[in-house]
């Protein structure tokens, strides 16, 4: 039986491959090995994902490459979800967040990473998905009660929707019954004290910290 070790290795070997059979394949190992589907997360497809987004960066892998890992590991992380909602069922629910990437934005491998360690962390998620438009982060937020709305942009021309959403909060009269965060490549932390956001999450470790210390 393989080590949790050579299972971590697998899963980054699945998304540096590409290959959507081979991460569901050691997403449905790991649980058979019974192993933390966090860890598989963290240490195997996030791994490999960073190391994606670093050659993306550095112009040896093209958009294609991203989402051709991003569905691998949406794929690997679909077998995982059921157990990690059980273990999340057996945490208290720190709170409910409403994530999405802004209307006109088609990236979502970020967004992903910190939707996937929010349920791991144990807060409820409701991922609205990517180019979402600003009313529908307003609408979902008051449907389910919300405690946090976070939009991610990824160029500098969506970002500017980010200002929407506190307007659109405002005007729906919820702004002050809930926090906002924004992220993405382009935004920082002056952008979120520009516009009036609660938070800015630099990664998705930080963004977990932040939450975790919110609630």
């Amino acid at each position: 039986m393989a080590t949790n070790e050579e299972i971590i290795a697998k899963a980054k070997a699945a998304i540096l491959d590409f290959d959507n059979d081979a991460c569901v394949a050691v997403a449905q190992e790991s649980l058979d090995a019974g192993m933390d589907p966090a860890d598989l997360i963290n240490n195997g497809f996030t791994a490999a994902m960073n190391e994606v987004g670093d050659q993306f960066e550095a112009g040896t892998l093209f958009l294609p490459h991203v989402i051709a890992a991003s569905e691998a590991m949406s794929a690997g992380v679909a077998i995982l979800t059921p157990e990690l909602e059980r273990l999340g069922s057996e945490t208290a629910s720190k709170g409910k967040v409403v994530i999405g990437t802004i209307e006109g934005d088609i990236h979502s491998i970020g967004k992903d990473i910190v939707a996937t360690m929010l349920k791991i962390a144990g807060f409820q998620v409701t991922d609205l998905g990517r180019d979402v438009a600003i009313k529908n982060y307003v609408e979902k937020a008051k449907e389910i009660g919300a405690d946090v709305v976070a939009s991610s942009a990824l160029m500098t021309t969506t970002m500017v929707s980010q200002i929407q959403i506190e307007e659109q909060l405002k005007e729906a009269g919820i702004r002050d019954s809930l926090k906002t965060m924004v992220g993405g490549a382009p935004v920082t932390q002056d952008w979120a004290t520009k516009i009036g956001a609660d938070l800015y999450g630099e990664n998705a470790t930080d963004v977990v910290a932040k939450m975790n210390a919110l609630f």
